[in-house]
């Protein structure tokens, strides 16, 4: 997709932005949570966790550039709280450069995704997200979505699509995949489960999803879809191994950065390496304080006898 002429994006929004927060910025997202405590008028229960994040990835020679938008809206009774986190991570340097958190009134679409201060939206006629800018004095990072594959769905609703897209940091472009995943639930908690995007250079790239934190009384299951040109590919049943952990004091646990990827049947079987993170402890009473750590990761993935060499993001959250 070609960029539009600056102006015509500066137009847009002006018309856009007061209209944007009644439109449905989405593509497919689950409009009711995944299975969780019934609803009652106990404090946290009576919530809903909406959870938005689109990731640009782009490989190039020895390196990945990687922009992680991740945002959540949690639906109370009375209101509606937002927050929207933005990275850039290139040669192994990660810079966040949006983190906010504010409040809407009530709304019967709470997935619907509203622009705040530099974050800014574009919204096509038919309700979708086409591109996403950040403008903030002299920076300037937009991301523009391109043609999008099918999309896979989780066991609990959750949709992952992976489209073309470009993303422009001020005069330079960088053509690469972006994954746009929506997860939902109800009660206490947020959706959960470590995710993954990777990508083989330009040919292939492949999604894993958890359907929950580590540390239960059950191990996390995955499950992963791939496309290779035009073959696409799907796993029900995949497990992930912490292959080596390393401590992260500010939220007194450990972390992995080795993973074992595989599935009982042997149809998928990998192994990924984290070479940058981005970790942050959350709030808590303790002692373990939550964590939330994206890493940037490269390793292989064998699919029979074809083998992919992959780079991308791993995001690994424990609450």
């Amino acid at each position: 997709m070609m960029r539009r002429h600056a102006g015509a994006w500066l137009v847009s929004f002006m018309t856009l932005n007061a209209t944007l927060a009644c439109m449905d910025a989405e593509r497919s997202v689950p409009q009711s949570p995944a299975e969780g405590p019934t609803v009652t008028d106990n404090g946290n229960l009576d919530r809903r966790f909406y959870e938005r994040n689109f990731v640009f990835a782009s490989v190039a020679a020895d390196s990945v550039f990687i922009v992680p938008w991740l945002m959540q809206t949690v639906d109370h009774r009375d209101t509606v709280m937002r927050e929207a986190q933005g990275w850039l991570a290139r040669g192994g340097v990660w810079d966040g450069f949006y983190d906010e958190q504010w409040t809407t009134g009530p709304t019967r679409a709470p997935t619907r995704l509203v622009p705040h201060l530099g974050l800014q939206l574009f919204v096509r006629s038919d309700d979708v997200i086409d591109g996403i800018l950040y403008e903030e004095g002299a920076r300037s990072l937009e991301l523009v979505l391109g043609d999008a594959n099918p999309p896979w769905t989780g066991a609990r609703g959750d949709t992952y699509q992976v489209l073309s897209g470009s993303a422009y940091l001020l005069d330079q472009r960088i053509d690469g995949m972006i994954l746009d995943m929506a997860r939902a639930s109800a009660g206490p908690l947020p959706p959960s489960g470590d995710w993954a995007f990777l990508l083989s250079g330009d040919s292939a790239h492949f999604v894993l999803a958890g359907d929950s934190e580590y540390g239960g009384d059950i191990p996390p299951l995955y499950r992963a879809w791939g496309v290779h040109e035009e073959d696409r590919m799907q796993w029900p049943e995949v497990r992930v191994d912490w292959e080596r952990t390393e401590a992260f004091p500010p939220a007194r646990r450990d972390v992995p950065v080795e993973w074992h990827v595989w599935s009982p049947d042997g149809s998928i079987e990998g192994r990924l390496e984290a070479i940058s993170a981005e970790m942050q402890p959350g709030e808590g009473a303790g002692p373990l304080l939550p964590v939330r750590a994206l890493f940037e990761v490269i390793g292989d993935v064998a699919v029979g006898e074809d083998t992919y060499g992959v780079r991308g993001l791993l995001v690994h959250e424990r609450r």
